[in-house]
């Protein structure tokens, strides 16, 4: 069975944020830090640092939800991440050292 990702990065200095949608969360991420698309929003404002993910079995579940996320204003989302990752940790630091 297939899952998917919806999925938060932000920058540095975590003034950005970006919601994506993968079925590949792992290769997503990398292709983010090694800005595979130099010409990309998370290129052009260095959201290389993922914050918050949830998993999903179907991808249409996984597509609305990204949709839902990204109608929402920031101080949603930072609720969202801050009941998960209150630090705003790189969820994804241990899987490139």
């Amino acid at each position: 069975m297939k899952t998917y990702y919806v999925y938060m990065l932000t920058n540095k200095y975590n003034t950005v944020l970006y919601t994506g949608f993968t079925d590949d969360l792992v290769r997503r991420v990398s292709d983010h830090k090694r800005k595979i698309n130099p010409h990309s929003f998370t290129s052009k404002y260095n959201c290389n640092k993922l914050i918050y993910f949830e998993e999903y079995e179907n991808i249409d579940d996984a597509f609305n939800r990204e949709k839902q996320l990204k109608k929402y204003k920031r101080v949603w989302k930072e609720n969202l991440i801050n009941e998960n990752n209150f630090n705003w940790d790189d969820l994804s630091k241990e899987w490139y050292d």
